[in-house]
């Protein structure tokens, strides 16, 4: 018996770059340079996010605007460059986009990767042929006047300020309103505070979310300063810091443009060897989101406690029931978004620590591990203000008090005593609160019981109304 077998053969071009020819996918417009870091460089199943190649992109087109004002390049080659890069920077060419995250520690593969697209798809508009690199070059044009070593810290930057822009800031200040409107609703319902896990002196529900709200605001304020060093670009600085193969006052000029494309307000690096060379302004924002992180997680776990039960826990919150809890137990609720965003925060703080460390490696006139800071910053931007976004509208905003169990542990609090010790002395105090503890009964009870102040006088002293300001 016979089978028919068919055979299905990719179609292929032939590129070459400085090492020799190589095979090339017809249907992409990658180059040489892209298919060999996909072999080369096959490590893991993280690729370089599309916010940083957009930001390239965006780059590239600026060069291009200024080549074409300045007649170092043909208007027509500018021209398709441009309209080119709008389509790298639309999206719409992002399946051209194969690399992975561990590359190169400069991002070499990358850059010449985004290059080479825009080389075919501008040879494509000028009807010449994929591969031939006429009459648009990779390197000669769509890279004229730049360095991989200052586009992609000059990337990173852009990257940076457009997630923050549009979506940390905007889910913080998000999770920060709803905070406020909790403050204001729950300033009423006075409740039992609690320091070492143990019970403590009353303060309202509304003072206690107001310490989460003033971290958080205090979170963003960090953001909003650190973010203005993410505002000066490396590019400009080319190889090494100097410049070479720019014209004067390059970097003024394509940081202009960049400004205009992003409606934000870039400048040059005062120095550009110490943007080459180190990207302590990350690790100073990269800070901001560690802080932020450690600001979420106690926000996020003090919730769910607060929330835990709803018979065998605190319970002096009722969480939004969102979804199922368990497969196994009916009716079962749990407080899932804390728990997604304390695994965040987790990750996040993670983050931070690659950051740092992988800030310390600028040997001389390069850090060689900005794919790696590329990856985590632009990671945490996203986890945090997705999170956040999430926990400000299935959790915060849906949050109910529980006032019968906060009035039944405040009425049965022994640290209430704490208001009587400026009237009997701490240590009679004291012995009144042991005895209500070993006892089983209440402080009215044993302060009455001990003769040291009648009904009234309690009564008047331990009001938890008054407990919760200066006297």
């Amino acid at each position: 018996m016979y089978k028919n077998y068919i055979f299905i053969q990719m179609k292929i071009r032939k590129e070459y770059d400085s090492i020799g020819k190589i095979n090339v996918p017809n249907d992409k417009y990658w180059g040489a340079s892209t298919e060999r870091s996909k072999k080369f460089f096959d490590i893991g199943e993280i690729y370089v996010q599309k916010i940083l190649i957009k930001s390239i992109a965006i780059i590239k087109k600026a060069a291009a605007i200024v080549h074409k004002k300045e007649k170092q390049i043909n208007s027509k080659i500018a021209n398709a460059i441009i309209r080119a890069s709008n389509e790298v920077i639309s999206g719409k060419l992002n399946d051209n986009f194969p690399l992975k995250v561990w590359q190169t520690g400069s991002g070499t593969q990358t850059n010449m990767n985004v290059n080479e697209v825009i080389s075919n798809k501008a040879i494509e508009y000028l009807g010449g042929k994929l591969g031939s690199k006429k009459p648009v070059h990779p390197n000669d044009h769509v890279n004229k006047s730049q360095s991989t070593n200052d586009v992609f810290p000059t990337a990173m930057h852009i990257a940076i300020a457009l997630e923050t822009n549009n979506k940390l800031l905007p889910s913080l200040i998000l999770l920060n309103k709803e905070l406020k409107s909790k403050v204001k609703k729950f300033k009423k319902i006075i409740k039992v505070g609690r320091t070492h896990l143990q019970d403590a002196t009353p303060l309202t529900l509304g003072q206690e979310f107001s310490g989460y709200q003033s971290q958080l605001e205090d979170c963003i304020n960090r953001i909003r300063v650190a973010i203005k060093e993410i505002y000066f670009l490396a590019q400009g600085g080319t190889a090494v810091g100097t410049g070479i193969n720019t014209k004067k006052n390059f970097d003024k000029k394509i940081c202009k443009e960049i400004s205009k494309l992003t409606k934000m307000s870039f400048k040059p690096s005062t120095n550009k060897f110490a943007a080459l060379a180190a990207h302590d302004s990350i690790v100073n924002f990269s800070g901001t989101l560690n802080t932020t992180a450690v600001c979420l997680l106690k926000i996020a776990n003090d919730i769910r406690f607060l929330g835990s039960g709803p018979r065998a826990g605190y319970g002096e919150l009722t969480l939004p029931s969102n979804e199922p809890g368990s497969s196994i137990m009916p009716g079962k609720v749990n407080p899932t978004q804390s728990e997604a965003v304390t695994m965040v925060c987790v990750k996040v703080i993670g983050n931070h620590t690659g950051i740092t460390i992988a800030g310390s490696q600028g040997q001389f006139e390069l850090n060689v591990f900005k794919p790696l800071i590329a990856h985590n910053i632009l990671q945490s931007i996203d986890l945090i203000s997705d999170s956040s976004k999430n926990f400000a509208k299935f959790c915060i905003k849906g949050i109910k008090a529980n006032k019968n169990k906060i009035k039944k542990d405040l009425d049965n609090s022994l640290m209430l005593v704490t208001a009587l010790a400026p009237k009997i002395g701490y240590d009679k105090a004291a012995e009144i609160a042991k005895k209500a503890l070993k006892n089983n009964t209440t402080l009215k009870n044993e302060v009455l019981k001990s003769g040291l102040m009648n009904e009234n006088e309690y009564h008047k002293i331990v009001d938890p109304r008054k407990m919760i300001q200066p006297a």
